[in-house]
């Protein structure tokens, strides 16, 4: 039993709220998940810049001097901002790759969250409004975000096995259920050049539809592949640069509810995450019906 948010916002006088409304939606689902928590907030792309967002179990040490040592190996002007045991790394975008393999040559213990223009991905063990202070979430601007709140069943409780997943630029996934064939898509994904960090099998539901989008497929389409593809009880929800979607499996035991006014799109795995939210008692609420594909994209 995990718990799920989202929040896709449509009116742009919203965006200084997100991390705060996110954070309280999240906060909300603990009893669903008390394990471990995290949030992926997207923030509007600078032209020309791209960002990696990185953990370290020993940020004193790793932290200190990384943005002399980067610079010095990508030959580039490098930005970092220390958020507690995570840093975000800002980097002109035609450098992200040199800087995604200075940071693992330079500071082996790092762990890359996420990398792309926009997206930024906090996540550690602890509760959720914990886990949400240490960050500042709250003080976080964006556009969308897609957070977890983690009850491990079949992997310890580690930072590394907390949501949300990111396996491709911009991309990253969220996860509530169990997957009963991720052994065999894993192996099917490494003969394809995609990597993974852990054995987790929410990793596998993200890098598969990594791959799926990185051979053309659209966000729909690659959701729409969960479905054929990914046995076992799910419900995903999936960020991407310009999108947000949900996908429940045929049998949808796994709980989910979404509302929709003109201001946003919201998702939680109970209506209680939602409550807070600004004009929710005049949004649209439904529950998402089994094997269906919800998205929406800028």
């Amino acid at each position: 039993m995990c718990g799920i948010v989202g929040l896709f916002l449509k009116d742009p006088t919203l965006e200084p709220q997100l991390g705060a409304m996110l954070a309280e939606m999240l906060a909300t689902m603990t009893d669903r998940g008390p394990d471990s928590a995290g949030i992926a907030i997207y923030r509007r792309a600078r032209d020309g810049r791209a960002k990696l967002t990185v953990q370290s179990p020993d940020p004193a040490s790793d932290f200190d001097g990384l943005q002399a040592d980067l610079e010095q190996a990508v030959g580039a002007p490098v930005q970092v901002a220390v958020k507690d045991t995570h840093a975000v790394i800002d980097v002109p975008d035609d450098r992200l790759n040199s800087t995604r393999a200075a940071v693992r040559a330079l500071r082996p213990a790092v762990r890359i969250m996420s990398a792309g223009e926009g997206i930024e991905i906090y996540k550690e063990v602890g509760l959720p409004k914990d886990v949400a202070a240490r960050f500042e979430i709250a003080s976080m601007a964006g556009t969308h975000g897609i957070g977890h709140t983690r009850m491990a069943t079949e992997s310890a409780v580690t930072t590394a096995g907390a949501h949300p997943f990111s396996t491709g630029p911009d991309q990253c996934l969220v996860h509530n259920g169990s997957l009963s064939n991720h052994n065999a898509v894993r192996r099917s994904l490494k003969r394809d050049g995609m990597a993974f960090e852990t054995e987790n099998d929410t990793e596998v539901a993200a890098a598969f539809l990594s791959h799926k989008i990185r051979n053309g497929s659209g966000l729909g389409e690659a959701m729409e592949a969960t479905l054929t593809d990914l046995d076992g009880f799910f419900t995903f929800v999936v960020g991407t640069r310009n999108g947000f979607g949900v996908v429940r499996d045929p049998i949808a035991c796994k709980p989910a509810v979404m509302a929709e006014t003109d201001q946003y799109v919201a998702f939680g795995s109970e209506y209680r995450a939602m409550v807070s939210l600004p004009g929710i008692e005049a949004a649209r609420v439904w529950e998402p019906e089994p094997a269906t594909v919800y998205f929406w994209e800028r």
